[in-house]
C-alpha cells in the first residue's frame, strides 16, 4: 500500500482537533468524561442504525420509540455504570440511570408486540446486538473512570507509587492508557502498512496488512509500557498487558465495523472527521478493546 502524502495531511490536521477534544474530555473531569461518552453513545447509536437499516430495510421502518428509546436505555447503563461516583446534590446517577435503562428495557419489547403491525424480531435482535456492542461496551468504559474496582474492600492499588495512589486516579488512567494504545497502534499500523505492507490482513478491509498489524502493536506495546515504566514510573506491567488488549482487541474491532460497512455497501460509516469517516470509523476499536481491560482489571488488577 503505497503512501498518500494529501490524505495523510488531511488525517492529521483532522487528528489534532480531535485530540485537543478527547484531551478536554478525558482529563477536565469526570463530568467531561461522562459528557463526551455520552456524545460518543449517541453518535455511534444513529451511525450503527443507518448501516443496520442499509443492510436490512426493515430496520428502516421502526418505530421513533424504538430507535430512540433504545439509546436511551444503553445511555441508562452508562450512568448506572457511575457507582455513586456521579452524583446532582443527593441524587445518584447511577440510581437515575438505572431507571432508565430498566424502564425502557421493559417498555420496548412491548410496544413493539403491541403496536407493530409486522413485528420483525429480526429488528428486536439488532438493536439487542447494539447495546452489547456500543452501550455495554461504553458502560464499562465509564465504569473504569469511576474507580469503583479499586475501591473494593480488601482491593488495595496495584499502582503502588504515591502520584497513583487513589481508585479515583487509576480511574481516570486506564481509559486513558487504552485510548491512546489504540491511537499509537492505528497510527503505526497506518504508516508501517503504507512503507512496508505487502501481506493482506483480511478480505473484509483489503488495504490492512500483516506487516502494518503487526508493527502497529508492537510499537504501541513498546510505547506505552516504556511510558510506564520509565516516565510515569509505575506498575510496567499492566501498562504492557492494558495496552497489548487494547491494541489485539482493537484490531478485532477495526475488522468487525469493516465488516457492517461492506455489508451496508458503504465507505465510512459517518462523515464528521473528514479523512476519518464517522464516530464508529473512530471509536470501533475501544468499542471491543474496552470490555477485554476491564475483565483484566477486575481479574488482575
Amino acid at each position: 500500500m503505497a503512501f498518500n502524502w494529501p490524505v495523510f495531511k488531511v488525517r492529521a490536521r483532522t487528528a489534532l482537533i480531535f485530540v485537543a477534544v478527547m484531551a478536554a474530555g478525558l482529563l477536565t473531569s469526570h463530568w467531561s468524561f461522562l459528557l463526551l461518552f455520552s456524545v460518543i453513545h449517541f453518535g455511534c447509536w444513529l451511525e450503527y442504525q443507518s448501516l443496520m437499516a442499509r443492510t436490512y430495510p426493515s430496520y428502516a421502518d421502526i418505530s421513533p420509540f424504538h430507535k430512540y428509546g433504545v439509546m436511551v436505555a444503553g445511555w441508562g447503563a452508562m450512568l448506572f455504570a457511575t457507582a455513586d461516583f456521579w452524583k446532582l446534590g443527593d441524587f445518584s446517577l447511577s440510581a437515575i440511570g438505572l431507571w432508565l435503562a430498566l424502564i425502557f428495557a421493559f417498555v420496548l419489547p412491548i410496544t413493539e408486540l403491541l403496536f407493530t403491525r409486522n413485528l420483525d424480531l429480526r429488528n428486536i435482535v439488532i438493536s439487542m446486538v447494539g447495546l452489547v456492542y456500543l452501550s455495554l461496551s461504553l458502560s464499562l468504559l465509564v465504569h473504569l473512570r469511576s474507580g469503583d474496582i479499586w475501591r473494593s474492600e480488601g482491593k488495595e492499588n496495584v499502582f503502588d507509587q504515591i502520584l497513583l495512589s487513589s481508585a479515583a486516579y487509576t480511574g481516570m488512567l486506564v481509559p486513558v492508557i487504552i485510548i491512546i494504545s489504540i491511537w499509537i497502534n492505528d497510527t503505526m499500523a497506518y504508516l508501517v502498512g503504507s512503507f512496508i505492507g505487502r501481506t493482506p490482513l483480511s478480505a473484509i478491509s483489503p488495504k490492512k496488512t500483516w506487516e502494518g498489524t503487526i508493527g502497529g502493536i508492537l510499537l504501541s506495546v513498546a510505547v506505552v509500557t516504556i511510558l510506564g515504566a520509565y516516565v510515569v514510573k509505575a506498575a510496567w506491567v499492566h501498562y504492557l498487558s492494558i495496552s497489548l488488549i487494547a491494541a489485539v482487541a482493537g484490531t478485532f474491532g477495526d475488522l468487525f465495523e469493516s465488516k457492517l460497512k461492506r455489508m451496508a455497501n458503504v465507505k465510512d460509516s459517518g462523515s464528521f472527521m473528514p479523512g476519518h469517516g464517522g464516530f464508529l470509523d473512530r471509536f470501533d476499536s475501544l468499542l471491543f478493546a474496552v470490555p477485554f481491560v476491564w475483565l483484566y482489571a477486575v481479574l488482575f488488577m
